[in-house]
């Protein structure tokens, strides 16, 4: 690796970092998996990086780190990609860098893959990486875990349980911060500004870390010392599809994104589209923001990949906006007093916008887009909104 010049000569002054090297036993044979840590790094600085393999070094790949104060940035959203990764995942994810230009980092409310029977889960995450291909390569990752990041196990006392598959600590090299019981899947990042902080809502729903979860969320947001605090996790609080909400997170975890005054908290899991930032619903939301009246946390759950669910009952008035049926990819703008969100379908059109703005006093506004947004998209019965068949079903 090297700071990267303008001229052609990147790697006369390069260094060689050594990496470490992990074998994976899979239906296709073994995989091995790489991991390299770059040190001594300086802020707000471009630098390109090559892997040698047996066959030889790779193009180069720039990338450039944070800056080491609060500065204006871009982030990408995505949510569950989950099946047909590479076959349809992978244009929206294209279409989210095309749109996004110089995107500073990307958030995975995950399901990345299905890790099911259905394919060689090496074979997924092989389809998850060529997906985003280079953007992916230059740009940091920041990915919570889903359910589907876990694998069916059985306990020596013949009960079902689940554990995390193997291929997540491998495929990505994330921050030794986190809570415990959940420290391979929960973590949080500082980055020019933003508070990242991403929880595990399986380890906390099924595998008994949800208390250490919670104390762990509530200290680290109090310690804080960054302009806007993102939560980042896979079950949603308030749901879009499933009949109810995620009863056990939103008791533990909603009081604290209240009292801390959490700003987004970004999800997956529904495998549609909604926005809540008023339990009451969205007429209340819309009073809320008439009136100039404090709001959030907003909470937005989204979808990227094929895999879709239909609407559940209150999708017609909880959430601003809604949608089923429906790809989408989300950019954020962070700016000192003001987070401006967009919500795009697969072909780039606008289907939600919002912005939190600071006042004085420390609380947040939020301000409905003046921009004209596609038409809410539903299925009308088994037709969809494209004038094709409606593929989202029912979620029990």
């Amino acid at each position: 690796m090297a700071e990267e010049i303008d001229g052609p000569l990147l790697g006369f002054a390069a260094r060689t970092v050594a990496g470490t090297t992990a074998p994976i036993e899979n239906e296709n044979g073994r995989a091995l998996y790489h991991q390299a840590r770059f040190d001594g790094l300086k802020p707000d600085t471009r630098y390109v990086y090559r892997v040698r393999a047996a066959d030889g070094w790779s193009e180069w790949l720039p990338f450039r780190t944070a800056k080491a104060e609060f500065a204006p940035f871009r982030f990408i959203y995505l949510g569950d990609t989950q099946n047909d990764i590479l076959e349809v995942a992978s244009r929206v994810i294209r279409s989210a860098f095309k749109e996004a230009g110089p995107a500073a980092l990307v958030v995975h409310a995950g399901d990345l893959v299905a890790q099911r029977d259905e394919k060689v889960h090496d074979d997924e995450w092989g389809e998850w990486t060529e997906a985003g291909g280079r953007a992916f390569a230059m740009t940091p990752q920041l990915p919570a875990s889903g359910n589907h990041e876990y694998v069916d196990h059985i306990l020596p006392n013949g009960e079902e349980s689940r554990v995390l598959g193997p291929h997540w600590p491998l495929q990505f090299a994330l921050p030794d911060n986190g809570a415990e019981g959940a420290k391979a899947t929960s973590y949080y990042v500082d980055y020019q500004g933003v508070r990242f902080i991403v929880l595990d809502g399986t380890a906390a729903i099924d595998l008994g870390a949800g208390e250490s979860q919670t104390r762990w969320l509530d200290q680290v947001l109090a310690e804080s010392p960054a302009r806007w605090n993102v939560a980042l996790f896979h079950q949603p609080i308030y749901t879009c599809a499933r009949p109810e909400d995620t009863e056990e997170l939103k008791a533990a975890w909603k009081p604290i994104f209240d009292a801390r005054n959490i700003d987004l908290v970004l999800q997956g899991h529904d495998h549609c589209y909604g926005r809540v930032s008023n339990p009451a619903g969205a007429e209340a939301s819309r009073a809320d923001s008439a009136a100039g009246r404090p709001q959030g946390p907003v909470y937005v759950v989204s979808v990227t990949g094929s895999k879709m669910y239909g609407l559940n009952d209150r999708a017609d008035t909880q959430p601003v906006r809604a949608a089923e049926n429906t790809e989408l990819y989300q950019l954020i703008d962070v700016e000192a007093d003001r987070l401006s969100f967009r919500a795009f379908t697969a072909t780039g059109g606008l289907y939600d916008a919002f912005t939190l703005e600071r006042q004085t006093d420390g609380t947040k506004r939020l301000v409905e887009t003046q921009d004209t947004l596609m038409a809410q998209r539903r299925c009308n019965g088994a037709a969809g909104p494209d004038d094709r068949p409606c593929t989202a079903r029912g979620k029990d």
